[in-house]
């Protein structure tokens, strides 16, 4: 048994379709992960249309869908109108959320289908939608062991990470581990002991344990994030040192600045692939992209 990962939109911020962004892709983040039949999606940015689409395509009868979401800033639930399946009377989809908040995050699809924004009410919708409580000890769900960990984040977000078959995939966007609180937010000099592994809280260590693949928030440039501290994503090059902290296998750089196109991912990748190999590891780095599927067996 193996778990399947399918990157559907990759980009952060804002989609960013275009000949510069087509390789990487330009749609927002969706990544469906699937142990057995039914996917399990996390988030829904632009990328869940195409997500929707294919679904729709393949099914052979009802579909049952299990959505997580990390938050609820725009990029990740402004695919949700698009859905096609939530539009199918056969359709299940379960919103799963921590305690504290899962009974928002429908209540936020939802208010986004308001007649100010969508000509379609979210009432109008045919699928069966409810809401699914992961608890702080995590949840149990069908053969798949779900855990969250709260990020740094303007309004707060989620790491959840996905467990089964002895296979470990963690999502972790819009989580800004380059701040550290002494009092207020400030970001740590990368250049003070440039050779060493920078400092990545405990929990956020302990979390990623293990991943056989970490999909992780890697939107900008060292010098970028000297101007963005406190806008809720990390430095590329921290990420790396986060995924050999916690012994990943596989790093998945996601989460790409919207005003970066494909050669500036290129170089990203590369900046990446060469610290880790400088600081010893031989873990995988590459940039999730579009229509990427990985199966992890």
């Amino acid at each position: 048994m193996s778990l399947l990962v399918t990157f559907w939109g990759v980009r952060g911020s804002i989609a960013k379709p275009g000949t510069d962004t087509r390789r990487y892709g330009g749609n927002t983040a969706c990544v469906e992960i699937k142990a057995g039949d039914t996917p399990f999606i996390v988030d829904a940015g632009t990328g869940i249309d195409a997500l929707g689409q294919a679904l729709c395509k393949n099914a052979d009868g009802p579909i049952s869908i299990h959505l997580f979401l990390s938050h609820a800033h725009w990029d990740h639930i402004q695919g949700f109108p698009f859905f096609a399946p939530a539009y199918l009377p056969d359709t299940e989809i379960v919103v799963h959320g921590p305690e504290e908040s899962n009974k928002e995050y429908v209540g936020l699809l939802s208010g986004q289908m308001t007649s100010h924004y969508f000509p379609v009410d979210f009432s109008q919708l045919n699928a069966k939608i409810s809401s699914g409580s992961i608890p702080e000890n995590g949840a149990r769900i069908l053969d798949v062991q779900v855990q969250y960990l709260k990020q740094i984040h303007p309004g707060g977000s989620y790491a959840y990470s996905f467990e089964a078959f002895g296979k470990k995939v963690v999502y972790a966007t819009d989580t800004e581990v380059d701040a550290v609180f002494k009092g207020e937010r400030c970001a740590f000099d990368v250049n003070a002991d440039p050779d060493s592994l920078r400092p990545i809280p405990e929990e956020f260590v302990h979390f990623a344990m293990g991943a056989d693949l970490f999909i992780v928030d890697s939107q900008y440039f060292d010098d970028e994030y000297e101007t963005r501290v406190g806008w809720g994503h990390s430095r590329a090059t921290t990420v790396v040192d986060w995924a050999i902290k916690s012994g990943v296998k596989r790093l998945a750089l996601f989460h790409h600045d919207p005003q970066h196109d494909d050669d500036l991912v290129d170089e990203k990748v590369f900046i990446c692939q060469e610290r880790a190999k400088k600081l010893g590891s031989q873990m995988g780095v590459f940039g999730a992209r579009e229509n990427l599927t990985l199966r992890i067996a």
